[in-house]
């Protein structure tokens, strides 16, 4: 066949089934799916790795045809298997489909059908008819994994740490803007009070801006010291309403005043609704795997969304491979002579990532080996590259967690050379 009507498709309810059943009888058959939001296409590929056709149908109004052709397929063939790429959620529904009915999906990495486009035919180029096939020949190259579904558990998990994600994403959000019309009309209230305070979230809630406090100063002492209570002194309070008077802020119009105090009650609501998902995760998470083990030297929050973003360490066969799951493994990009720095690849949950960076800069904190690692690293960078020394931390964080969860104590002084640290084990 050649290469042109290789790539042809045909349109899925025109496919002479009984004839391609007749052609794969006896036969060992790979259907290899390029999956797309609607305009989907297969790869019909026998044992001998030929195409023997190529469909094309959409998504999911047409979706039953193709199923019922993979049917009339495996009547006939000796095994009929589903080879498909993870393309975000696109796919789930159709591999939902198959495994309900008994087919066995299997999951080609991405990257490997794109290092594949030009060793297939000798033509760099990519399209959805070729895509397919390639995808089909990893599988039969022994190139795939088993794609089964989540558990339940699995999903639970994973449906909880979406939610953490979510109200996170709209509280920075949120909470970015306020800094920002702060900033305008009440600079001076953020010297007293964190963004992130709830005694600031619903000091703006109420009021809206410095005006209706500096008007209301007795009812605004009582509503902060009963927010605040023992953890808000006096003296902050008093600062806080004395800064409302005579603010250099721009004057407020009352369209203003309404949008800052909107935008308090909304990251005020995420605020609330960010603890109680992370509360949740913390809940589904403590039996799961090895997140009491972690806890110790993480955090619980951090240990759970560890847990649920990429699984049990120790379903990991090495330190590195469980770095890589989390997207802190390193690549380069570089050209002729012209040599890349090495960034981490950013693959699987950015929500884990942002946790593991908070619970590095503790670490940096709290442990004096690895505050001293971190100190000789930045002054080495001229006092700049102070976020990368961190991600290098974590990566560290990352490789000890994996024994971690295996029973051992961290350790920091196993991770960094202390004889060159101004520091004892």
């Amino acid at each position: 066949m050649g290469k042109k009507r290789r790539y042809q498709t045909t349109a899925v309810k025109r496919v002479h089934v009984d004839e391609l059943a007749e052609e794969v009888r006896d036969q060992r058959v790979t259907i290899g799916v390029d999956v797309a939001k609607e305009a989907m296409v297969a790869a019909v590929m026998d044992e001998g790795q030929a195409v023997l056709c190529t469909v094309r149908w959409s998504h999911p109004v047409e979706t039953e045809v193709l199923l019922d052709l993979a049917e009339a397929l495996r009547e006939q063939a000796s095994d009929v298997e589903v080879a498909m790429e993870p393309s975000g959620v696109y796919g789930d529904a159709l591999r939902w489909q198959f495994l309900r009915r008994n087919f066995e999906v299997f999951r080609v990495s991405p990257k490997k059908t794109h290092d594949m486009a030009e060793v297939y035919d000798g033509v760099p180029s990519k399209h959805d008819a070729k895509d397919a096939a390639i995808v089909a020949k990893l599988h039969f190259d022994s190139a795939s994994e088993p794609w089964p579904l989540k558990s339940d558990r699995e999903r639970q998990l994973a449906a909880a740490l979406r939610m953490l994600e979510v109200h996170h994403k709209q509280f920075r959000q949120n909470r970015n803007r306020l800094e920002g019309l702060l900033a305008r009309h009440w600079p001076e209230l953020t010297r007293w009070l964190d963004l992130d305070s709830a005694t600031l979230l619903e000091l703006l809630k109420a009021y809206g801006g410095p005006a209706a406090v500096a008007a209301n100063p007795d009812v605004a002492r009582d509503k902060m010291r009963s927010i605040g209570r023992s953890r808000l002194s006096a003296d902050k309070i008093a600062a806080v309403v004395a800064s409302a008077a005579r603010t250099a802020g721009m004057p407020q119009i009352d369209e203003e005043v309404s949008l800052l105090s909107a935008l308090a009650t909304e990251a005020r609501r995420n605020q609330q609704a960010l603890k109680a998902a992370r509360r949740h995760v913390e809940e589904l998470a403590v039996a799961e795997g090895s997140t009491r083990e972690l806890q110790a030297t993480v955090g619980k929050t951090t240990a759970a969304v560890l847990v649920a973003s990429a699984g049990d360490p120790k379903r990991y066969d090495s330190p590195q491979s469980y770095v890589k799951a989390l997207g802190l493994n390193l690549r380069e990009h570089s050209s002729g002579k012209k040599k890349g720095q090495l960034h981490i690849t950013k693959r699987g949950s950015g929500t884990a990532r942002m946790f593991l960076f908070l619970a590095a800069l503790r670490k940096v904190k709290d442990d004096p080996i690895v505050r001293a690692w971190y100190a000789k690293k930045v002054a080495r960078e001229g006092g700049k590259a102070k976020t990368k020394a961190i991600v290098a931390i974590m990566r560290k964080l990352v490789m000890a967690l994996w024994h971690v969860a295996r029973g051992h104590r961290f350790d920091a002084s196993k991770l960094y050379d202390v004889r060159r640290l101004a520091v004892s084990s």
